[in-house]
Order: structure tokens, then C-alpha cells, then sequence
């Protein structure tokens, strides 16, 4: 059985055909941050793609499935571009934080998709700013915070926390806090 959404949040149980190919649907598409429109990810055993409306969705909003899928797909060069120009980051910083060497970012084509390794830092970064931009509700503000000193960081900017899984999460759960009105 395929669910398919309705209206983001409600599923329905309607089947899809699964499509002929995975050039079909593309969850990275229909996401905010690593926008490239359409959503796809299989429930295990289903044997058939769910598919969204075009309706984005911030990347925090995502499930897990959604997000395993969209890992296993591989990012695109061209979604991490998007993700780039929209961070305001360049070739050095996307290496540092994605732990890979600045070549590989840089070779790859368009349509090329980077590894599960790279595509999950890919996804958890999107996933962290996806959170800022709407606490923050300012996109620019919110990239400048990312690169300023913070006291609950011991003095360092949140960016140099988001190259391992942890610092993300620690990163998120001071916006958190920030969201809550609680002094970070």
C-alpha cells in the first residue's frame, strides 16, 4: 500500500503507480533549502512511492523516511548550489562543514548526486537552517547569527559546530531556545 499526501500533514490512502524511473520525483525538489517540485519516499515493505503535493515543506518538517529517502537518492550538485547561494557560503566553507575535499564539490555536474555520507550532512545542514530561517523569520539575519560568537557555544559561532552530527544538534537545540525566549 502507497500513501499519498493530501495536504502535507493528513495522509490518504490512494495507490500510485510507481514510477518508471527515480528521475520521476525528487524529494530534494520540494524542499525550501534544497530546492530544485515534487516528493517521493517509499515506506519499507510498500513497494510503491509516495508521493506530495508540490506544496514545500521546510526540511525540519520533513519524516524520517523522507529524509532517509532523499539520503539514499543522493543530494544533487545542483540542490547543494541552490543551498549555497541561498547560505551565502563558498567552495571553502561547504568543505569544511561537509568534511570533504573542495574538488569533489566543485567537479561535480548539475544532475550529479554526492554519496549517502555527504548527502545526510547535506540534508542535516538543511534541516538546521530550514529551523533558523523560521525562528528567526529573516533569512539574512539568521545567516549572519550563524557566523557570530555565542556565549552558549563558549564563545564560538554556531557554523563551526555544524561539520558533526552533534554540533547540528546542539546548533538546533539553541535556536530552540531562541524560539522559546530563552536568553542563548
Amino acid at each position: 500500500m502507497v500513501f499519498k499526501y493530501t495536504d502535507m500533514e493528513d495522509f490518504s490512502l490512494d495507490v500510485l503507480p510507481k514510477p518508471e524511473s527515480d528521475k520521476d520525483f525528487d524529494l530534494a525538489e520540494a524542499l525550501p533549502i534544497l530546492s530544485e517540485p515534487q516528493v517521493d519516499y517509499a515506506w519499507p515493505g510498500s513497494g510503491g512511492i509516495a508521493q506530495a503535493s508540490a506544496q514545500p515543506r521546510s526540511e525540519h518538517k520533513l519524516t524520517g523516511f523522507e529524509k532517509i529517502s532523499l539520503v539514499q537518492k543522493g543530494v544533487s550538485k545542483k540542490a547543494l548550489e541552490g543551498m549555497k547561494g541561498r547560505f551565502g557560503w563558498d567552495y571553502n566553507q561547504l568543505s569544511d562543514v561537509l568534511s570533504v575535499a573542495r574538488a569533489k564539490l566543485i567537479n561535480k555536474k548539475g544532475d550529479e548526486r554526492f554519496d549517502k555520507g555527504v548527502s545526510e550532512k547535506i540534508v542535516s545542514i538543511a534541516d538546521v537552517y530550514a529551523f533558523g530561517y523560521e525562528v528567526f523569520e529573516d533569512e539574512a539575519n539568521f545567516n549572519r547569527w550563524v557566523f557570530r560568537p555565542n556565549i552558549a557555544l563558549g564563545g564560538q559561532a554556531p557554523f563551526h559546530f555544524l561539520d558533526t552530527q552533534f554540533g547540528r544538534e546542539e546548533v538546533k537545540n539553541i535556536i530552540g531556545r531562541i524560539a522559546y525566549g530563552v536568553y542563548s
